[in-house]
């Protein structure tokens, strides 16, 4: 008899078994996969460590956060700074200095907020309604034509004027030649790769993987005093309520066996609708490699099926009005815990998925 069932070897599972078995708890960890460390797993294939369910790269203004992760990985230096591809031609990102030179031939930030700002009262919105009209009215036309609209209409499946205006409610915008995507203090990626980092956080723990938590349900509930369970909420209650939608990815890894460097940069983003896949990711740029070959990844966006791995929630009227039926039931268990992205229904970067984990390690146990 376990103290706790966890269900799900990602970062909140492995976090909450960590820190439960510091305490004393007794754990037993269970996922229906074939690895630990949900979505940030990476295999070292050809000597190079992949990101099997894409790019991942830590980032946190949160010297706690930091510190904590610290103690399972040494991070290097790596600093994200994607490239937009748009038919050929190359972009800096987030939106910069860099941008706006290659855009339109400025070089001052005056004569970019200027530009800026005589697309948006060209467009003549006062108030917008959809996806389309809150990014022109954020950074112009141009932007948006070539930059935004493509790489938003493949990665959710619908054209951005039936998108809702909140997806994007605001842009990150710099005035400056910084590169940097991220503005957090903290960035890298662990040397050896997040799976190694994961290793360590379940050192001692019982792991089961393989096993699908569904199929006997009844089984693997009644090893335990209580479950935390982090996988999809609406299927934990049998989708009483409802199917919640996602949107889902598909994976083409191709090793290049006659190629050391494909494209020169760890993330480019193909923006026009016509590409099929939203970008392109070179592992080996991660880790600073040398290796003779590379591996690259090509990232497809899909309509989610029952099956399919879930990755990011909608979060529309209708999604979230069912989520919070799901939640009302949740809040009532007892001896269940629900943590996670898809316990509930809302997509986090890894530092806030590892920020959630520890609040709730001290809400149940401290």
């Amino acid at each position: 008899m376990y103290d706790y069932l966890i269900v799900g070897a990602g970062l909140f599972g492995a976090v909450f078994a960590y820190e439960a078995s510091k305490r004393g708890k007794t754990c037993l960890v269970i996922d229906k996969r074939d690895h630990i460390g949900g979505n940030v797993y990476t295999e070292e294939v050809e000597g190079i460590n992949v990101h099997r369910y894409g790019a991942h790269i830590f980032h946190t203004n949160n010297k706690k956060i930091w510190d904590y992760v610290n103690q399972f990985a040494t991070f290097n230096r790596y600093t994200n700074a994607p490239i937009a591809n748009y038919k050929g031609e190359l972009y800096n990102l987030p939106f910069n200095m860099n941008t706006f030179y290659t855009l339109w031939g400025v070089t001052s930030p005056q004569e970019a907020q200027q530009k800026i700002k005589e697309q948006r009262e060209a467009a003549g919105i006062s108030k917008p309604t959809n996806l389309e009209e809150q990014a022109i009215s954020l950074v112009g036309t141009d932007i948006y034509q070539k930059l935004i609209k493509g790489y938003t209409e493949k990665q959710w499946g619908r054209a951005a004027k039936d998108l809702p205006a909140f997806i994007i409610k605001r842009l990150p915008v710099r005035f400056t030649f910084d590169n940097n995507y991220f503005n957090d203090r903290y960035q890298g990626i662990p040397i050896g790769g997040y799976t190694a980092m994961v290793e360590k956080m379940l050192e001692g723990v019982d792991v089961t993987l393989n096993v699908d938590f569904f199929e006997d349900k009844e089984k693997w509930s009644n090893l335990a005093n209580k479950i935390v369970f982090t996988g999809m909420i609406d299927q934990y209650y049998d989708y009483q309520h409802g199917v919640l939608a996602y949107r889902s990815l598909q994976f083409d890894t191709t090793v290049l066996d006659d190629v050391a460097n494909y494209q020169g940069n760890a993330v480019v983003n193909y923006t026009d609708r016509e590409t099929p896949y939203t970008r392109i990711i070179e592992h080996k740029h991660f880790e600073f490699g040398t290796q003779d070959k590379t591996v690259i990844t090509k990232e497809y966006p899909s309509e989610w099926h029952p099956g399919d791995e879930p990755y990011y929630p909608v979060n529309d009227k209708r999604n979230e009005a069912i989520y919070q039926k799901y939640k009302q039931l949740a809040e009532q268990e007892v001896n269940v815990i629900f943590g996670g992205r898809l316990a509930t229904y809302k997509y986090y970067d890894m530092h806030q998925v590892i920020g959630a984990a520890l609040a709730t390690v001290t809400r149940e146990l401290d």
